[in-house]
């Protein structure tokens, strides 16, 4: 409970700084909801030409928008909760501030994850929220093949995005904790975006010719692709009968899960014992 207080202190003075400059926390929103308006159009029109993303695959328009919504939700709670922090660690060691953190009595990784939050980031999860209810509206009142979801998918789904946003947390504080060792690594934040790019897309276009082995290494070694692919699948498609190739993804994601919090953790410990301050 200690350690929910601290994350509640630090979510109330991350949005009073934001409200601080409220012009600014309104272009902030306004400029998400557009950047996702743009991708729905986009959507829209490639739409007009095939009926889904991926021969055979089953997305079709409203089963991918559901995926396009779980993406976001995803995205944005990275993207408010944990973004900003990764993007300020290697500062802190220019600067000394990690010393600081290090004396602090609390675990220091708790620290650095949480210390600020960018609320302007969940204009992103409202907009899926609205297309996710669009999008399932739609496909529990069309004429051929309705699909309403069950409780136990909505719960699964709910349970499996946690992990997705867990696995992109991991991801990003590995990437984060090599700060140390190289003093600055905005390279590597890029790298993050790019191999993020593939959890945007349903998994089914990789595994075919030359995007085999992209299939197997975003999957299995850097599991991007389990992120948005597993709860999107169980929410978007019926959750019985399932294959038992989906099933062993399914259990796949959660393993994956834990070997990402725990290698992750076990990289920003390995990382902190090389630390020799900025006075040093």
């Amino acid at each position: 409970m200690r350690y929910v207080r601290v994350f509640g202190t630090f979510a109330r003075n991350s949005l009073v700084r934001d409200m601080t400059f409220r012009a600014n926390f309104v272009i902030e929103c306004l400029s998400s909801i557009g950047w996702t308006l743009m991708n729905v159009g986009f959507y829209l029109i490639i739409f007009q030409f095939t009926g889904s993303i991926g021969a055979d695959t089953g997305w079709d328009r409203e089963r991918f928008f559901l995926f396009l919504a779980t993406t976001w939700f995803i995205n944005s709670i990275v993207q408010a909760f944990f973004m900003p922090n990764a993007e300020e660690f290697s500062e802190l060691i220019r600067t000394g501030g990690l010393d600081f953190a290090l004396l602090k009595p609390i675990d220091t990784q708790f620290l650095i994850s949480f210390r600020r939050v960018s609320w302007s980031s969940l204009a992103n999860f409202l907009a899926g929220l609205v297309i996710a209810g669009v999008a399932l509206s739609r496909l529990a009142t069309r004429e051929v093949d309705p699909h309403i979801p069950t409780a136990m998918s909505v719960v699964l789904y709910v349970l499996f995005c946690m992990c997705g946003v867990v696995i992109m947390y991991s991801l990003m504080i590995c990437l984060s904790a090599t700060s140390i060792w190289l003093g600055r690594n905005q390279t590597l934040y890029n790298f993050w975006f790019y191999i993020t790019n593939f959890s945007r897309y349903p998994m089914e276009i990789y595994n075919r010719g030359w995007g085999t082995p992209m299939y197997g290494f975003f999957t299995f070694v850097v599991p991007v692709l389990v992120v948005v692919n597993v709860p999107a699948r169980l929410l978007a498609k019926p959750i019985d009968p399932r294959t038992n190739e989906e099933w062993m993804l399914v259990g796949w994601a959660l393993i994956a899960t834990v070997l990402s919090v725990t290698f992750s953790r076990w990289v920003f410990r390995r990382a902190l014992g090389s630390y020799r301050s900025a006075s040093s």
